[in-house]
């Protein structure tokens, strides 16, 4: 079921009171754009699904002026673009607040973690509802079985315990669906939680009206078990749903908080980076993040820009090279000269890129919330129905009227549509773990399954992203030795991959110097010793024939003797050609999309015969591909792993990462896959599909149910208390089905 809302925080169910938000003066927070318009960025924390970003954005886009009113589901973030001379900003907070949607400004260091409380609060409110009903059913068994014996002021008792029980459990359990109920009644909509909130209340009320008259039956039993049985699958899709976080808001973490300012004078002072202006020189230390964009007037270092290239062999930076916020100085200090503010960064450009991808992801309806659009409204009309005729053509007046119209409520409450989504995603979550596949979205599995076309990005993903030397069989024992020896003390890959492939023990050489994106340099026993690129060491012109290979290279040159060559490559994962194999077979479409140079990215599409490719793509070339994809009706499955790689994973219609890519990338992934092998992540394509049939089967069944239990409730035949038994019977027939997904797997 769908985990809807109309602005309050619906989940929050241990916070009583409920928060009350201060109104805000938005006038301090407002940027100014181009064209003349304005911009303002808010937070609305109580945001919860789809639905309530419709509600927004519908609500915004009818104040005139408006351009753009966007709202980010993982972020909360609400961004709004507006003419301020037709509506204030004053008059775009008060829309919110009467939505019941309070906004507050954006600081992106200040987002709680709301998230987390949440779902303790909510399985707090499955603990008190599983020990009452638990409890009220143990009383109601033995007034069950005591009808004929026991005495009316011993059942009363019993009725009166399980009051005690089942009312503050259902005022404490039962907030989650009150204060959604309640908000979305307020905007004069319907959602599935008001059909519930009624029933729930409805048959503590009569069941309450029925002790005070000492009747036979009581149906407190019937609204406590209700309540456990939909906390659960309420549960279960937050749970799904609380995996998904905010991408973009963990890219920020990758910038730097000041710069170092170097004055005319040579004085140097730190300022925070939102204080840098265009025309600055900035230095810049070993080790320290490049604050700013900006271009080298002093020094030469080595830079891991994996952010914008995706590759991890640091790139050298000399005078006049351009730098970018983000990256990481490895070897030298240095200076450069601003050329963007803070906001106008290329990171700054990647964070927008992933806001934007998130939003449109977010627009994505799932199965269980479309079958609720048309779920709630059915329910209450065939209540009334049922009330109405009762009332008006049979014999037993209002009371007998809303008993069955009570009984309605219940029989068709959304328990089985409400866990025929969340029990297969659980099923189907643990299978994938067991392969080495974490599914983080809550509505990752359904996308899964329509996805028609797969883009990999190379490093770290079809490849291991580790360098190793390639030409091993044709350097000597001693050589290896000395390089070795001589790269023992530097940390660059390459330096890294040849101490490993020496696999005797080494010691590294006396007074090394290392010379910033050069190489290394010793003497030994008089003699010059070199390990770096080709033209520090002094290859010669007719040796670049070599140079335009699918490989990196070292040069190892001494005093006397000929140089030697070590070549190195990036090993394809054990597993990836039965995974491309694989991946032709489920998809229509199987592209290679990198960053990295044409010869590798060809090596790599030979080898897997791969004949879609693109090589040199930078985060935007990546989306904008993805974008064609997309407009020619694809689905596409993004695998990548790099920084560089995290927007087009938000931008893809589902993504998957690798568990040593880096952090954001993992964050904005849809799945994670574990270990060295790729092919699981191909395999949880079979595995969606089959509960993707899984879930149209509990709807089905849902349907069917409700197709048989309906008409006997409308006509009196059923009553609040077995209502409540043929709903539990509904829930676990559809939990065993989505066990069976088990059953098809070992088959395969």
């Amino acid at each position: 079921m769908s985990d809807c809302c109309s602005g309050t925080k619906q989940t929050n169910v241990a916070t009583i009171p409920p928060i009350v938000h201060v109104s805000i003066d938005p006038s301090a927070y407002i940027q100014k754009a181009e064209a003349g318009l304005s911009q303002l960025s808010l937070i609305v924390d109580t945001i919860h699904c789809p639905s309530c970003i419709r509600l927004i954005e519908g609500n915004l886009n009818k104040l005139p002026g408006i351009e753009t009113a966007r709202v980010n589901l993982s972020t909360k973030r609400l961004f709004v673009l507006w003419d301020e001379t037709l509506t204030s900003a004053t008059s775009i907070v008060k829309t919110l607040d009467d939505l019941d949607f309070p906004p507050t400004p954006f600081n992106p260091e200040l987002i709680s973690n709301a998230g987390e409380k949440e779902d303790k609060a909510l399985l707090r409110a499955v603990g008190v509802a599983g020990f009452a009903a638990a409890n009220v059913m143990l009383l109601s068994v033995a007034v069950w079985s005591g009808t004929n014996d026991m005495g009316p002021a011993t059942r009363d008792l019993m009725h009166w315990v399980s009051a005690l029980i089942a009312l503050p459990t259902v005022a404490y359990s039962g907030q989650p669906f009150f204060r959604s109920a309640i908000a979305a009644l307020k905007t004069r909509s319907l959602n599935m939680d008001v059909p519930i909130s009624l029933a729930v209340l409805l048959a503590v009320g009569m069941s309450v009206g029925e002790t005070l008259q000492s009747a036979d039956h009581a149906y407190f039993d019937a609204s406590v078990m209700l309540l456990f049985f939909l906390l659960i699958g309420r549960y279960l899709d937050r749970r799904m749903r609380s995996r998904a976080q905010s991408a973009a808001q963990n890219l920020l973490s990758l910038r730097a908080i000041a710069a170092t300012v170097v004055n005319g004078d040579g004085t140097r002072l730190s300022l925070p980076v939102e204080s840098i202006e265009p025309g600055m020189k900035v230095a810049i230390s070993v080790g320290e993040k490049v604050p700013v964009d900006g271009t080298v007037v002093s020094g030469a270092s080595e830079i891991d820009t994996s952010l914008i290239t995706g590759e991890t062999l640091p790139q050298v930076a000399q005078i006049g090279d351009a730098v970018f916020a983000g990256t990481l100085n490895l070897t030298s200090p240095f200076e450069v000269m601003v050329t963007a503010r803070d906001d106008k960064t290329l990171l700054a450009e990647i964070v927008g890129l992933m806001e934007t991808a998130e939003q449109g992801r977010a627009k994505y309806v799932q199965l269980a919330d479309r079958a609720a659009k048309i779920y709630a409204p059915a329910v209450h009309l065939l209540s009334a129905l049922t009330f109405i005729a009762w009332w008006a053509l049979g014999d037993g007046g209002w009371h007998l009227a809303m008993m069955n119209a009570v009984a309605v409520l219940i029989i068709t409450c959304p328990c089985a549509l409400g866990l025929a989504v969340p029990t297969v995603q659980v099923v189907a979550s643990g299978l994938l773990l067991k392969k080495g596949v974490l599914v983080k979205s809550a509505d990752g599995l359904e996308r899964l399954a329509d996805a028609d076309t797969v883009v990999f990005d190379k490093t770290g993903t079809l490849t291991e992203g580790k360098p190793e030397l390639y030409n091993r069989s044709d350097i000597s024992d001693e050589d290896l030795k000395l390089a070795a020896s001589l790269a023992l003390s530097s940390n660059h890959p390459l330096a890294k991959a040849l101490v490993k492939a020496a696999e005797y023990k080494i010691t590294a050489l006396p007074d090394i110097h290392e010379e910033p994106g050069q190489g290394m340099e010793s003497y030994v026993d008089g003699q010059r010793i070199r390990i770096g690129n080709r033209n520090w060491c002094g290859i010669k012109n007719e040796d670049e024939r070599v140079s335009n290979e699918p490989v990196s290279e070292l040069w190892l040159t001494k005093s006397v003797g000929k140089p030697v060559r070590f070549t190195f490559r990036d090993k394809l994962r054990p597993d990836a050609m039965s995974a491309i194999t694989l991946a032709k077979i489920y998809l229509s479409s199987v592209e290679l999309l990198s960053g990295d140079r044409s010869s590798a990215v060809k090596m790599v599409a030979d080898e897997l015969t791969l004949s879609n490719w693109k090589a040199e793509a930078n985060p935007k070339d990546k989306i904008n591909r993805l974008e064609e994809l997309t407009n020619q009706n694809k689905n596409v499955l993004m695998v990548g792993d790099g920084l560089n790689d995290a927007p087009a994973l938000a931008t893809a219609f589902v993504s998957a990462s690798p568990a040593t890519a880096a952090d954001i990338s993992q964050t904005t992934a849809d799945f994670i896959f574990q270990g060295n092998r790729l092919k699981p992540i191909i395999e949880a394509i079979g595995i969606a599909r089959k509960a993707k049939i899984l879930i149209f089967q509990n709807f089905g069944l849902a349907i069917l149910y409700n197709m048989i239990a309906v008409p006997l409730a409308m006509a009196g035949q059923v009553t609040p208390l077995l209502a409540a038994i043929a709903m539990s019977s509904s829930s676990i027939i559809v939990t065993l089905n989505a066990l069976r997904l088990r059953l098809t797997e070992k088959d395969t």
